[in-house]
């Protein structure tokens, strides 16, 4: 399995990833192409990446995105973490810890002070998955619709 980060031809397996952790799917022709335009821009954005898990040279059964945020409070950047996906067939055989110590990696290049993630309420194993791999849990995010 290779770790790598995701290039312009990626962007339809990574909006399939994110359909497959349940966000929004394109409900007509532009919105696929408003998407695909958001991931080109988060590819090319030097404050985000895109790190795929890419199996045998073929298929790509993973992926995480970055976002390096500055802080008020705090000298060094944070390392968020809006989505990491591993296929269903694909989990619990260590792809997710991989992409994560990538992460990890990628946060010490960059002297950031912390990594952070969310978890839906609902998703217990990833939470178990996330402590067993030294996360804490932090805080309470609340969230307020405006649509």
């Amino acid at each position: 399995m290779d770790i790598r980060e995701a290039s312009g031809k990626d962007i339809p397996i990574i909006l399939g990833l994110l359909y497959e952790l349940g966000r929004p799917k394109p409900q007509k022709d532009s919105d696929i192409e408003s998407f695909r335009k958001l991931i080109k821009k988060y590819i090319t954005d030097s404050d985000k990446k895109i790190i795929l898990a890419q199996l045998d040279d073929t298929e790509i059964i993973a992926m995480v995105s970055i976002i390096f945020l500055p802080r008020l409070n705090q000298n060094s950047l944070e390392l968020y973490i809006p989505e990491l996906i591993v296929r269903d067939k694909f989990q619990n055989q260590g792809v997710g810890k991989k992409l994560i110590n990538s992460c990890i990696s990628i946060g010490k290049e960059k002297k950031c002070h912390r990594i952070r993630l969310e978890s839906g309420n609902q998703r217990k194993e990833s939470h178990k998955f996330y402590k067993k791999l030294g996360f804490e849990q932090s805080g309470l995010s609340f969230t307020k619709n405006l649509n």
